[in-house]
This record gives structure tokens, C-alpha cells and sequence, in this order.
């Protein structure tokens, strides 16, 4: 079943700790086995009572403290085996919980981007925070009470056989039954508690996006919309959720029904046996106590079911999250490459994202150290793609992509990351100081490295004058920043961080024309001597750029200087003139060509 598979998995994820859970389970055994001898003694205590009043004998201390003695030993060490196993069990489930949140959180990072794009990070945290603290209960409820619950019910119980197998035999029957039941409930609830976790994985994407954008549905007056969108899912979450637990409601009352019918049921077999002479007064007391401690052991159980089958939706979006493979690995081989000088070269580059549409297509081009690339071309042409297969968010499907005359797979990513330097469209900050968002770049910086970043960047001024400087928080995703800024800080981290290789990905777009004016110098400046990339849509930006490089459907369909490609009067001068006709400065005028 998949309730028992999800739970053995999470069982299994304690591996780290098999020397303390190990020593937990033989806790529990012993556990297991004091409480089973309990009733067991007691049984004997009556019979011998009892003997001795049948045949008119009075008993002495003597003759009942070996087995009182027993009986108490046997109590005094279920207190103290339960006690040392839920101190133990309380420090294993809270290490592992932290521990397990650490090797999701990093897994995640690891996730291509494309895994991103089509998942939601607010469903990301949410099954990250769930899955970890209903593991965590996992574990604590099995030590503290499953494991010597489950020792009880299939090891001791059929143990119970030796002492009468007639009592015993009703006993195994019953439980069966309510084994059955409970097996029973679980597939006529298993696939609508997943539609019940799908509602709520809407809910957290909803919350989410909804306080993300506050600013956007206030300025729209969505608040009502938003809110009434809402309490749509979450009515449809309780009328998805409201089945589940009457099926679940029914079980308890059948639990507690059991309780009644299996003593009566022992009660009865047990006097009918015993005027037969088939069973002691013993006996049938040790079975009412097996009994009460087998209901009370069900009644456990047929509870955390119930809980784990509710929780085993979030446990599979976690496992599903983690049986995710990252597309872009280290091969067994690959080596560091060290600091590289940046000769950059595609060779008959093709990829697509789906196998089906090409998104770049025989993509060739060699760039020498030092040289400024511009790919330029409407959207969806490919050229954030082809920058995206330089960096490595992708490999390509054919072709090679070489840095220094090395293949980008035969180094490391580590490797390759750290040569090469990216500033986004969206400048992508944390919600923490700007001097952390700059170290982001390089955390073992200077003052005078970080100072000298910002001067580059244009964004000395700014910083200084923030309330904190440095310091100064910026906010989630630094909405506390204008647009302009929060960009120079990226481009500041990006030149903090010293790469042979930087790409720009429209880093100016969100800048007014004197800032990026002043900042097109600066980028001129820190770029000397680095191989770069620029993508850009306005072409006024790259007008000096080494060689521009014009994208279309995936192709590269033109390729040279500025005044090359105007004086084409192809791809790049059509254009050309349609920014110039939409305002923005005109290109050079073509020279003509001797």
C-alpha cells in the first residue's frame, strides 16, 4: 500500500542515526516484552490467591513476594525504559528534522532554473516546513509508542498462545477484524486526502502570490476579488476534507465499540472456559488485561493512521521534490578549471527545452578574450538561451560550448560559476543588507574592493546616502530601492565578484537615460581586459561593442560591427529604424563600402 510505502521511507531516512535508533527499537522490545509480563505475573498472583482459598490454605509473604517482586521489578522498568527512550527519541526526531531541512533547502538550490519556472516557491517552502515537522512527529511517535505498539500486536500477542490459545485465538481474531477495518477506511479515503493536499498546495500558492503583490491589488482594488478567490479554495478544501473524516469518525466510534465488545467477548469465553476447567481465574484476568492493553494499543495505532494518512500527501510532494534530478551534473571526471582568460567558443550549439521546438539552432561563434558581444534580436529569438547554455542552466542537445579550449562539461560547475559573472533583468536581491547582497559576489571583499564596485556601478551616491549606508536593509526582493538602484547594486555584486567572463542580461533597462549614460562609461571601464556579453533590445547601448551578434528563430542570421550591420541593411538596420521611428536615437548613417 502506499500509506505503508511512504512510511517506510521516512522510517529508512534515519540511516544517519541506525546506532541511536538501533539501541531505540531494542528499547521498545524490552518495552514491549515488561509490559507484556505484567499481566502475565498479575495472572499468576490471582491463581495462586485463589488456590490457596480453594484449599482453605492461608499464604504467607513469602510464598507471593518472588512474584510481586517480579511484578514491581517488571513496572519500575517500563517507567524507566519509557522515560529513556522518549528523552532519546525527542533529541533524534528534532536533529534529523533540522537535518532533513538542510538536505532539501540544498537540493532545491540545485534544481535547474526550469524547475523553478514551473514551480512555485511558496509550495517550495510550504512542503519543505510540513514534510520536516510531520517527519519529525513520525519519528518521535514511533519510538515513543509504534514500535513496541507494533511489537505488541505481532510478536508478543501470538506469544499469548502459551498461555491459554483459546483466549488467545479470540484475541488474534479481533484484532484481524479491526485490522481489516482499518485497511478498509484507508482505500475509500486514500485518493480523496490527495485532492484535500492539492487544495491546500493552492492555498499556499494563492497566500503567496497574493503578499507578494499587495501593491498591485491595492492600486487595482482586488482586495475583495482576492479575498473572495480565496475563501473559494478553502471551501472547496473543507468539502473535499469533510468526507475524509466522517469515514474517519465512523472508525473511531467502531474503536471505541471494540473496546466494549472484545472484553465482554473475552469476559464470556473466558468463565464459559473456566467451568469447563479450561481456564483459570488467572487467566482470564491476564486476557482482560491483554486485552485493555491491545485496545488501548489499536486505539494508538488506528490514531496515527489516521494522521499519517493525512500527512502522507505533503510527505509525497517532498519526496517527489527530492526524487528530482538536477539536468545539469558534475561528471565523474570533470576537473576545476581554475581562474580561465575567457576565449569563448559555440560549435554547432542546438538545443530545445521541450525535444520538440528548437529554441537554438547550429549556433557557431568564436570570442577572444577581452571582446564585447552584443546578441541582440526580437524575443523569444534565443539569445538569453545561448547565454544560459554558457553558464550552464542547460546543456546543449548537440554541439559543444568551450571556454579556453575546454569543454564546459569536462570542468566543474563551481568551477565554471566562478569565472563568470551575471547580471540579470531582474536585479534578484535578498532581503538583507546591500553590503551582504554585494559580498554575495565575493564574502571575502574589502571596504576598498566593496567601495570601488560601487563607484564603478554608480551607485556610491545612493548608498551613502541611505539612513544606514551599508547597512541598510533593503527588503524582500529590495522593494525599498527604486528600480535603478536595486540594478546598480546587482551590477555592482556582479563586479565585486571580479569574473574573466561577465553577461549582461538588459541590465540597464531599468535605469533613466542619464544614469544609464554614466553607467555605460563605468561598464566600458570594468569590463576592460574581461570577455563580456551584453544582451540588449535598445541597440543605442552596444553600439561599441566588438562584434553584435543578431539572433532570429533561434539562428544566428547576421553577425558584425555596428556600422557592419547597418550598412547590411538586413535584419539588424530594419531594427535599427524601427527604434529610431519609435523615437530612440538613430543609428549611425552607413558609410559606403569602397
Amino acid at each position: 500500500m502506499q500509506f505503508l510505502r511512504v512510511y517506510l521511507r521516512v522510517l529508512r531516512l534515519l540511516g544517519s542515526e541506525k546506532r541511536i535508533a538501533a539501541m531505540l527499537v531494542v528499547a521498545n522490545l524490552a518495552l514491549a516484552a515488561a509490559q507484556f509480563a505484567e499481566p502475565v505475573l498479575f495472572g499468576r498472583i490471582i491463581d495462586l490467591l485463589a488456590g490457596a482459598q480453594a484449599q482453605g490454605k492461608t499464604l504467607k509473604w513469602d510464598d507471593l513476594i518472588p512474584l510481586v517482586g517480579a511484578w514491581v521489578g517488571f513496572g519500575l522498568f517500563t517507567i524507566a525504559a519509557a522515560v529513556t527512550v522518549a528523552l532519546h527519541a525527542d533529541r533524534l526526531s528534532h536533529r534529523r528534522r533540522l537535518s532533513m531541512m538542510a538536505e532539501y533547502f540544498e537540493h532545491v538550490l540545485h534544481l535547474p532554473l526550469g524547475f523553478h519556472t514551473a514551480t512555485h516557491s511558496g509550495r517550495l517552502l510550504k512542503t519543505m516546513l510540513d514534510a520536516t515537522s510531520n517527519m519529525a512527529a513520525v519519528w518521535l511517535s514511533f519510538f515513543r509508542e509504534n514500535c513496541s505498539s507494533f511489537v505488541a500486536l505481532f510478536i508478543l500477542l501470538p506469544m499469548s498462545l502459551f498461555v491459554n490459545w483459546r483466549l488467545a485465538s479470540l484475541l488474534i481474531v479481533l484484532v484481524i477484524l479491526f485490522a481489516a477495518m482499518t485497511g478498509y477506511v484507508l482505500r475509500k479515503t486514500e485518493g480523496k486526502q490527495g485532492e484535500v493536499e492539492r487544495y491546500h498546495n493552492d492555498l499556499a500558492e494563492r497566500a503567496s502570490d497574493a503578499l507578494g503583490n499587495v501593491a498591485v491589488i491595492q492600486s487595482f482594488t482586488r482586495v475583495e476579488a482576492e479575498t473572495r478567490a480565496m475563501r473559494q479554495v478553502t471551501t472547496a478544501l473543507l468539502n473535499a476534507q469533510l468526507p475524509v473524516l466522517s469515514w474517519w469518525a465512523v472508525m473511531a466510534v467502531a474503536t471505541r465499540a471494540s473496546a466494549t465488545l472484545t472484553l465482554v467477548a473475552i469476559f464470556i469465553l473466558g468463565t464459559s472456559l473456566h467451568l469447563q476447567g479450561l481456564a483459570t481465574i488467572g487467566e482470564i484476568v491476564t486476557f482482560m488485561n491483554f486485552a485493555g492493553m491491545l485496545i488501548g494499543r489499536l486505539e494508538q495505532v488506528v490514531g496515527f493512521v489516521n494522521w499519517v494518512f493525512l500527512i502522507i500527501p505533503k510527505l509525497q510532494d517532498f519526496f517527489q521534490v527530492l526524487d528530482t534530478q538536477p539536468a545539469v551534473t558534475d561528471r565523474p571526471d570533470a576537473k576545476d578549471a581554475g581562474r580561465l582568460s575567457g576565449r569563448v567558443a559555440f560549435e554547432d550549439v542546438s538545443f530545445s527545452y521541450d525535444g520538440r521546438r528548437t529554441a537554438v539552432s547550429e549556433v557557431s561563434f568564436a570570442v577572444e578574450p577581452g571582446q564585447t558581444i552584443a546578441l541582440v534580436g526580437s524575443t523569444g529569438s534565443g539569445k538569453s538561451t545561448t547565454l544560459s547554455l554558457l553558464h550552464r542552466v542547460f546543456d546543449p542537445d548537440h554541439g559543444r560550448i568551450t571556454i579556453d579550449g575546454i569543454d564546459l562539461r569536462d570542468m566543474t560547475l563551481l568551477s565554471l560559476r566562478k569565472n563568470i559573472g551575471v547580471v540579470f533583468q531582474e536585479p534578484m536581491l535578498f532581503a538583507r543588507s546591500i553590503e551582504e547582497n554585494l559580498r554575495v559576489g565575493k564574502p571575502e571583499a574589502t571596504a576598498e574592493e566593496i567601495a570601488v564596485a560601487l563607484e564603478r556601478a554608480q551607485a556610491s551616491e545612493f548608498v551613502s546616502a541611505q539612513s544606514d549606508g551599508l547597512a541598510t536593509i533593503v527588503g524582500e526582493r529590495g522593494r525599498s530601492l527604486s528600480g535603478g538602484e536595486r540594478q546598480r547594486v546587482s551590477i555592482a555584486r556582479a563586479l565585486l565578484k571580479d569574473p574573466p567572463i561577465m553577461i549582461f542580461d538588459e541590465a540597464t533597462s531599468a535605469l533613466d537615460a542619464t544614469t544609464e549614460r554614466q553607467l555605460q562609461a563605468a561598464l566600458d571601464a570594468a569590463t576592460k581586459g574581461r570577455t563580456t556579453f551584453v544582451i540588449a533590445h535598445r541597440l543605442a547601448t552596444v553600439r561599441n561593442a566588438s562584434r553584435i551578434i543578431v539572433f532570429d528563430h533561434g539562428k544566428i542570421v547576421e553577425s558584425g560591427t555596428f556600422e557592419e550591420l547597418v550598412a547590411m541593411n538586413g535584419r539588424f538596420a530594419a531594427l535599427a529604424r524601427a527604434q529610431f521611428m519609435a523615437g530612440t536615437e538613430a543609428p549611425a548613417p552607413a558609410t559606403a563600402a569602397p
